[in-house]
């Protein structure tokens, strides 16, 4: 079903958000995961793009075994990075021919060890210009990505928020935010969303806290900020991985209790292949189903 109808339809929406694994061994682990985590009947399962080589052809192949084996909603993520236009219409061809409804139209990072965004000389430039493109031969149902804490190449929020309002006037039904750990931040973001003309769902993205040293790493690439309180607890836990993992299932827990208690559509969660956190916190919400406490949504 498009993810676009699944928003309209049904409120809180859950997601699991994975990356395709670089070796045989890595893949069967991530299958291993995927099907302990069809038990919790995710609303969908969107699958990262890797660019170039074997990673890329696993998105595709990964994202069409959720769909057509495991029977679970899936969405591909597609970027820019290393493609040329000929070559992202065979990607969504192949996507269409399988059967998958869903796609992320991101334009994605510089590859690893370059600081510089570089198109590919046959592709494009912007994840509009996919959008469009998306609209224009294909039917499937687009999401976007926007950052509460601004993408760290825009010069300001107007900035990002106008940028934002142009991937859905191309087209895009959906947004996706960039992680982020103060929810006042995405209450804001999307306050100002709303009063910049962008009126379709945006799902609060999420990552529960496993290690101390990568939520600084990962938070450091994207421009995402840690709550002074939150990074002084994690830092007197980094010692102890499990202490560090409880804290993180905890902050996470409450984290989306709170959203969804103000009215936001659902949560898509980062899980890093990793699925123990995930389930626990998923459990916990559906437990409590504080969503039941929304006044309206946002």
């Amino acid at each position: 079903m498009r993810i676009d109808r699944v928003l309209s339809n049904r409120r809180p929406v859950f997601s699991f958000e994975f990356f395709p694994p670089k070796t045989d061994e890595g893949q069967r682990t991530l299958e291993g995961t995927l099907e302990v985590l069809k038990e919790d009947t995710p609303d969908y399962v969107s699958v990262t793009y890797g660019a170039g080589g074997t990673t890329r052809e696993r998105t595709v192949e990964i994202t069409k075994w959720i769909k057509q084996t495991l029977g679970i909603e899936s969405m591909a993520h597609l970027s820019l990075v290393g493609e040329p236009k000929e070559r992202l219409v065979e990607i969504l061809q192949e996507l269409q021919d399988a059967g998958i409804e869903n796609v992320l139209a991101l334009r994605g990072d510089p590859p690893r060890g370059e600081t510089d965004w570089k198109p590919h000389p046959g592709g494009l430039h912007y994840s509009i210009e996919l959008i469009r493109l998306i609209r224009e031969r294909f039917d499937f149902s687009v999401g976007a990505a926007c950052f509460p804490e601004v993408h760290p190449e825009a010069p300001d929020l107007q900035t990002d928020l106008r940028y934002a309002r142009e991937k859905v006037e191309a087209g895009a039904g959906f947004l996706i935010t960039q992680l982020f750990l103060d929810n006042e931040i995405y209450f804001e973001f999307v306050e100002r969303a709303r009063e910049a003309g962008i009126d379709v769902p945006i799902i609060p993205g999420i990552m529960p806290i496993t290690n101390v040293k990568q939520i600084k790493t990962i938070t450091g690439m994207c421009g995402a900020s840690i709550p002074a309180e939150l990074e002084r607890e994690l830092e007197g836990r980094a010692d102890d991985p499990e202490a560090v993992a409880e804290l993180g299932v905890a902050y996470a827990t409450l984290q989306c209790s709170d959203l969804l208690a103000r009215g936001a559509p659902g949560i898509h969660f980062y899980t890093l292949n990793r699925s123990p956190s995930t389930r626990a916190i998923l459990a916990a919400l559906r437990a409590a189903h504080p969503w039941t406490r929304a006044k309206a949504p946002v």
